[in-house]
């Protein structure tokens, strides 16, 4: 089993070790303390909702990252030029207070011999979005991940996102987003390279990222 992966035997009302009823017995806890009734006809489904909705928001901790970028093409006729995927959006929930991330990720690298299929692109950002993350670790992981399966001459990844943790709570600073990127290989050593990324992500310009 993979770092950040949780495996129960297959049994769909155990995850990490905790029941179903347990984790809806939480939610009751939780109502209570926020001053609510969990037994008043409103809230009564309100646990069993709440624990499909986790399952759902925090799928990827089920999902093998590498196992979706396993299967790669080779027949590219000499293709090595740069592929890019841009505004592949998601949903995540910080770690902190487990408030929404939302926001689109940008994928780039450099072919060596081998493509993979463009959904997988986006399937691998859902993977690492669907688990309690930072953005600047979710970034780092996708971007590590593309390079250690694919192998390629270089990978850049670009996170855009609004963090609901700082928007609709503490300093309550709606509109502001966070942009990380994490360049490995010919991005993070050419300048060129890492500039024409930018510039397919619409990033080139003077709003682009800095030091390029």
């Amino acid at each position: 089993m993979k770092e950040g992966q949780i495996d129960d035997a297959g049994d769909p009302d155990l995850r990490g070790g905790v029941s179903r009823e347990a984790a809806e017995d939480a939610v009751r806890t939780l109502i209570r303390w926020a001053g609510d009734e969990p037994g008043r006809e409103g809230l009564v489904d309100t646990p069993s909702r709440v624990v499909r909705a986790y399952e759902e928001f925090f799928a990827g901790y089920s999902q093998d990252p590498a196992e979706i970028l396993a299967r790669t093409f080779s027949e590219v006729e000499g293709y090595d030029e740069m592929i890019v995927m841009n505004d592949i959006r998601f949903e995540s929930h910080c770690e902190h207070h487990m408030a929404p991330i939302i926001g689109k990720a940008h994928i780039g690298y450099l072919p060596n011999h081998r493509v993979v299929g463009i959904s997988k692109l986006a399937r691998l950002v859902e993977i690492y979005a669907k688990r309690l993350q930072i953005q600047e670790k979710m970034t780092v992981q996708i971007a590590d991940t593309l390079h250690s399966v694919l192998q390629p001459k270089g990978v850049a990844v670009v996170i855009e996102a609004s963090h609901q943790c700082m928007t609709t709570r503490g300093v309550h600073k709606p509109g502001a987003g966070l942009v990380t990127s994490r360049m490995v290989g010919a991005f993070r050593e050419d300048a060129s390279t890492r500039r024409e990324f930018l510039a397919m992500i619409g990033m080139g310009g003077p709003r682009g990222l800095p030091n390029t």
